[in-house]
């Protein structure tokens, strides 16, 4: 079965499939791919946000082709709903691969203040280089790209108190825009989210609509949370403990397979209806926005350990 939204294509899994397959590349994708490269000459460093939770989904695999050999920067934002132990792992990785990792969150600041030093540290030989020539005080010129709402425009609002457009829903930002930074040492190039042509991975589709990158409201809710909790439960990070004081489960109800699993949590959460049964799109829907919400706890759907 297939149903569409707009520019997206959602394939639904008929029978036994367990896997969500979603396709999404709107024609503005490929238009904003061209204006990249174009505005490449314009820049002196990208910075690339990524979501902390999925640090492999939510960076665009094409970017580092497009971005040619330009000095990154990878922000992992949202950093206050991972799990820490696992971004150590991830800092660790993006440095051994030559980028300069910062852990921020854009909502309160946190990191925001290290990234003005971060972009000088990696101009410096073409700053001194324009500083022999007589050109002084030159802002550092940053691209800031990333997939739809990651972060991009809440980070340059924080940075330079402008009025550029945030809204909390994917692919809102359609057109390329600069801002100076309150200091005034940096310059930023806002650019509309970039997704890729298709998604390789069937679970990169899955942990972008787990974490609001695409619309969920395409998908089936009781599909999407129960493969969530599969996700999560398949880690073996810890997070049962999480899940387990959040919704009162015990011992047994965490060992249930995850469509069970979610019967228990809608059950203890009260959510019955006529019948005695559980109403499970209700169910469904508050586990997706908890886990969103970082109600549940900070959860990391990827490791690096796990991905080696």
């Amino acid at each position: 079965m297939k149903e569409s939204y707009e520019n997206q294509e959602l394939i639904v899994p008929e029978g036994n499939d367990e896997f969500l397959s979603i396709q999404w590349f709107p024609g503005h994708m490929a238009k904003t791919r061209r204006k990249l490269k174009e505005s490449l000459p314009m820049v002196d460093v990208v910075a690339e946000i990524c979501d902390a939770r999925i640090p492999l989904a939510s960076r665009n695999p094409e970017l580092a082709e497009i971005t040619g050999g330009k000095p990154r920067i990878v922000l992992l934002n949202k950093s206050d709903m991972a799990d820490v132990r696992a971004t150590r792992q991830w800092q660790r990785v993006i440095e051994q691969n030559g980028d300069k990792p910062l852990v921020i969150d854009c909502k309160t600041g946190k990191g925001l203040n290290a990234f003005g030093a971060a972009a000088a540290s990696l101009m410096k030989e073409k700053l001194d280089r324009l500083s022999q020539r007589g050109v002084k005080h030159r802002a550092v010129r940053v691209m800031v790209v990333g997939i739809p709402n990651v972060g991009k425009s809440t980070f340059i609002n924080k940075l330079c108190g402008s009025s550029a457009k945030v809204e909390n829903r994917p692919g809102v930002t359609r057109n390329n825009q600069w801002y100076r930074s309150k200091d005034g040492a940096v310059e930023f190039l806002d650019t509309p989210g970039v997704l890729w042509p298709k998604f390789e991975d069937k679970a990169v589709g899955e942990h972008l609509a787990f974490t609001g990158a695409v619309r969920d409201a395409i998908l089936d809710s009781e599909m999407l949370a129960t493969r969530l909790l599969d996700c999560i439960m398949k880690l073996n990070k810890g997070y049962e403990k999480l899940f387990a004081a959040r919704y009162k489960l015990s011992e047994e109800q965490l060992g249930f397979y995850p469509a069970e699993l979610l019967h228990a949590i809608g059950r203890n959460r009260g959510m019955i209806i006529r019948g005695g049964d559980v109403d499970i799109e209700r169910a469904s829907n508050m586990l997706l926005e908890e886990f969103k919400n970082i109600k549940i706890g900070p959860i990391t759907l990827e490791w690096a350990e796990d991905h080696a």
